[in-house]
Formats: C-alpha cells, sequence, structure tokens
C-alpha cells in the first residue's frame, strides 16, 4: 500500500467541489484508516487578530495580529491547526516531514503570540479528511494529483500561486489541462 503522507493533493481543473476546487492539500496522515491533510491556499476572511481575541488571547504584536488565517477543510471547521517550519517541541505535534509539523495545542498559539513561536507557520481552521481508501479511490478518478510536499510552496510562495506552484513540482503546467472530462 502507497501512503501519501508528506505529499500534495492537487486539485485537477475538472474537479467542481466548491470545497476543494483548485487547492492545494498537504496530506499530513494517512493509513489504512484514511487520510487528513490542510489546504494550503484557502485564506478566510478572518485575521488570527479574531482568532486569538475568540480564545481570549490579549497582548501580542499587531504584526501576529494581522496573519491570515486559512481554511484548512471543511471538516471540524472550529478546531484550529498550525503547520510550522521547524518541528520545535510542542505539545501536541504530528511531524509530517523532516522539517514540518502540524500542532493543535494551544501551547504554540501562545508561543507566536509571544514572539517564541517557529519562524514559518500556517495557521488553518479545519481540515480535509478521507475515509479507509477514498483517498485512493479518488486518485484513480484523476481528481487530484500527487507529488512530493515542499516546504517552500507552503511557507515561502504567495497562496495565490501555490495550486500552480504544487503541481510544477510534478512537472504539470494546470494552464495546459482542460477542465472538460471526456468519455470514449
Amino acid at each position: 500500500m502507497c501512503y501519501f503522507r508528506n505529499h500534495f493533493l492537487i486539485a485537477m481543473p475538472a474537479l467542481n467541489d466548491a470545497n476543494f476546487a483548485r487547492t492545494v492539500t498537504l496530506i499530513c496522515e494517512h493509513n489504512q484508516d484514511g487520510a487528513m491533510g490542510i489546504i494550503i491556499n484557502r485564506p478566510l476572511s478572518i485575521t488570527l487578530d479574531q482568532m486569538l481575541q475568540h480564545i481570549k488571547v490579549k497582548d501580542y504584536p499587531q504584526a501576529v495580529g494581522e496573519m491570515p488565517v486559512f481554511l484548512g477543510g471543511p471538516v471540524q471547521q472550529e478546531r484550529g491547526f498550525v503547520l510550522h517550519r521547524p518541528i520545535g517541541h510542542w505539545e501536541t505535534t504530528l511531524k509530517i516531514g523532516d522539517e514540518v509539523g502540524m500542532t493543535t495545542s494551544r501551547d504554540i498559539l501562545d508561543a507566536i503570540t509571544q514572539g517564541k513561536g517557529p519562524p514559518q507557520t500556517l495557521i488553518a481552521l479545519g481540515y480535509a479528511g478521507w475515509g479507509p481508501h477514498q483517498l485512493e479511490q479518488e486518485l484513480a478518478e484523476n481528481a487530484w494529483l500527487s507529488t512530493p510536499a515542499s516546504s517552500t510552496v507552503v511557507f515561502d510562495t504567495p497562496y495565490q500561486q501555490r495550486w500552480e506552484a504544487a503541481a510544477a513540482l510534478a512537472g504539470v503546467d494546470l494552464s495546459r489541462l482542460s477542465g472538460e472530462i471526456g468519455h470514449a
């Protein structure tokens, strides 16, 4: 069985699902029970300031409050996830690759607000999830393009360019693909 942890799932142009059209999802976990990932290119209309106010965190630099918050996926959108580089030592961290982790514990947010957090972060609400064999079926149906993930795309590429940049890692120019599905 081939698992896709630390891979990007790049939505193919024909994928019209409103939750996933033109998205790049970083697969954080994939095993016999299913898969879980965070969409990295869909910012919400809220900033970290609004999220921190909601959980009653005060006294942080203005630049921290201005950080964007992303829609990580359609599942449990009230739950927060922090993708970060380097991995570091936090209460609840899943190691995704050699240099990227995903943390769900509040200690990382406290560290970020105090200027002691990881230098590179992506904060998301919600996640994308697949049941057993569901992701494999969707890949077989060509809904997704998969390629090994790059932390450079996650943290150094503007979110508007991540879909094309992730596909380029696989040698694919999405502008040359049709969104139409044909049947012989």
